[in-house]
Order: C-alpha cells, then structure tokens, then sequence
C-alpha cells in the first residue's frame, strides 16, 4: 500500500473502535477477521493507489471498513460490500479556489477508475464515489448514479464522454 494507510480503511484494525457509531463502549475490543483486512489490502492495492497515482493529487477515504453495527447505523445496504472490507466512499481531499469543482474532480476520478477496469462496482454520489474490488470471485464492473432514493445504471461510456 503506496499511498493508503491500512487505518484509513479499517479504522479500528489496531482492535479499538475510534468511530463511536458502533455501539462498541470506548475500551471495548472490536475483532476485525483477517479476511476484512486482506480484502482492504486488495483495495488499496488494486484500485486505491493505482488511481491515487493517475490522479495525482490526494484522495479522501470517507468509510472503508464497516462493523454491521455501524453499517447499520449509517444505513449502509445489508450486503454491503463495506462489511467486507472490499469498499470505500472516496472523494478529493479538497477543492482549492483554482481547482475544478467536486463534481468535476469526482467525474474525473470515475474516469480513471472506469478507464483502468479494475473495480466492481463504481456508485456515483453527488458528493463522493463508492468503489468496490473483490479479491475472489468476478468483479461486475457495475457503474451506477445515486438518483432520489434508488440507483440507475450508468453506461461506461457514459462516464468515459465526459471532458474534465
């Protein structure tokens, strides 16, 4: 892992919860399976670092790893992939005056995610994006947009026709 640290993904890998949200109290010792940690690894190191590269500029991991206490709490999917340790809701680290927009930078990164076509799913959000990798299995390549209170499936090339 070149650019992510494996706390920014899994932030309560060192067996402490530092969120709150998990119902976990303070001192409470939260075991995180191994598999969650090695599938954090695969994301970092197969979609995470490789676009923080062709970026070029720092990216924001937002929530990585989710205990279903806390997934449920911020009413994350019951699947969710984030219980998993397979995804992250990222978004750039920040908007400078002479930078593009957020919706720009983000259009961007789904970009350069889409481009490489190492991921599972890529959800767009006004705000941030959620990738997704699986270390087994297939990945979907699945590109949706976040729409009122559902998701509509968007078209590769969709996210590729766009200029930034």
């Amino acid at each position: 892992m070149k650019y992510f640290g494996i706390r920014e993904l899994i932030p309560c890998v060192d067996g402490h919860c530092k969120d709150g949200r998990c119902g976990v109290p303070e001192n409470g010792i939260v075991k995180v399976p191994s598999e969650v940690i090695d599938n954090a690894i695969a994301l970092a190191e197969e979609v995470l670092d490789p676009l923080r590269q062709a970026y070029g500029k720092a990216i924001r991991v937002n929530s990585g790893y989710r205990c279903p206490v806390k997934n449920k709490a911020v009413g994350g999917a019951t699947a969710s992939q984030h219980m998993k340790g397979e995804a992250a809701d990222i978004a750039p680290l920040r908007v400078d005056s002479g930078e593009l927009s957020v919706e720009r930078q983000l259009r961007r990164l789904a970009q350069l995610i889409v481009e490489r076509g190492k991921f599972d799913q890529l959800i767009i959000y006004p705000t941030f994006l959620h990738v997704s990798w699986k270390r087994s299995g297939g990945n979907r390549q699945n590109i949706l947009r976040k729409v009122g209170s559902g998701y509509a499936k968007v078209d590769r090339k969709e996210v590729l026709g766009h200029d930034c």
